[in-house]
């Protein structure tokens, strides 16, 4: 009589892996739903904005909140409200464009580096050692000066400056993937380089570069703020936050409203990416 297949042992679910587990699936979920609502906010904005963002009420020059002004309105008389909802039309757009574009050249090079190697590999390093002698920052300020103000401007800046980061995080995942046994059958199945790299390795690269893309939105959301408080983003009078804030800091002792919320409308929005990129790290833990 043959002795009985043992079974592989199930795997031990911990108080403490549930507990990261839950933690894990409550941060997703709350920062979902911020993220969905200005989303949502955004794009149905033409429709419950009380007012045009544009509109200049000469009468109602810095008037207070009230019926008719929920928020109050700015210096010129335009209607805080309506340009709140408007200037996510604007940011949200243009904070995933100054994400994706880096992220994409980024993951394109960082797996052919990693990959292939040779002299390419050796150039994009040298590169990105090089940018990152400098302070992103100060990099950034210095390209849209030269650039001029604009989306134009910071989508070329963040995609010159911020590729660097995924590049590097991409090599070293697909230096470690391209050792792993299914690559190695590819290889000795007479796969084509490209069918391997697009097939087996950049899909096992992607949940580390998703979750460093959701916390490098929290960094494009106040950056773009930042660049338009400072005149070097995007201008007046189209309705984003962080000239809103820039507009409004004249009139921050009589009128304080009109600086703190659009400073709390940038900090909401930050929390929900970070809560989306602390959840997939605490999910990939677990």
């Amino acid at each position: 009589m043959s002795a009985p297949v043992a079974q592989p042992a199930a795997p031990v679910v911990t108080p403490g892996r549930r507990a990261s587990a839950r933690s894990a699936r409550i941060k997703l979920v709350a920062g979902a739903s911020i993220v969905a609502a200005y989303v949502l906010a955004a794009l149905i904005a033409p429709w419950i904005a009380p007012d045009d963002p544009l509109q200049q009420h000469i009468v109602d020059l810095l008037h207070g909140p009230s019926s008719t002004y929920l928020l109050g309105t700015d210096a010129v008389g335009r209607d805080e409200v309506s340009r709140l909802l408007y200037a996510a039309r604007i940011d949200l757009p243009v904070a995933a464009l100054v994400t994706v574009l880096p992220c994409v050249l980024g993951t394109a090079l960082g797996v052919v580096c990693g990959y292939v190697g040779g002299w390419l590999d050796a150039v994009v390093m040298r590169v990105s050692d090089l940018l990152q002698a400098f302070p992103m920052y100060v990099l950034m300020i210095v390209l849209v000066f030269s650039l001029g103000p604009g989306v134009r401007s910071l989508l070329i800046s963040f995609t010159l400056v911020g590729w660097v980061v995924y590049a590097r995080l991409v090599r070293i995942e697909v230096l470690r993937i391209r050792e792993s046994e299914y690559v190695t059958a590819a290889v000795t199945a007479g796969f084509r380089t490209p069918r391997i790299i697009l097939r087996h390795v950049l899909p096992n690269t992607l949940r580390q570069t998703v979750i460093y893309l959701t916390s490098d939105l929290v960094f494009a959301v106040t950056a773009l703020a930042a660049f338009s408080f400072l005149g070097f983003g995007i201008q007046e009078p189209t309705p984003e936050w962080g000239n809103m804030i820039a507009g409004a800091d004249p009139y921050m002792a009589q009128h304080p409203l009109l600086t703190i919320v659009p400073g709390l409308v940038i900090t909401v929005l930050a929390l929900g990416f970070a809560l989306l990129g602390d959840g997939l790290q605490d999910r990939k833990a677990t």
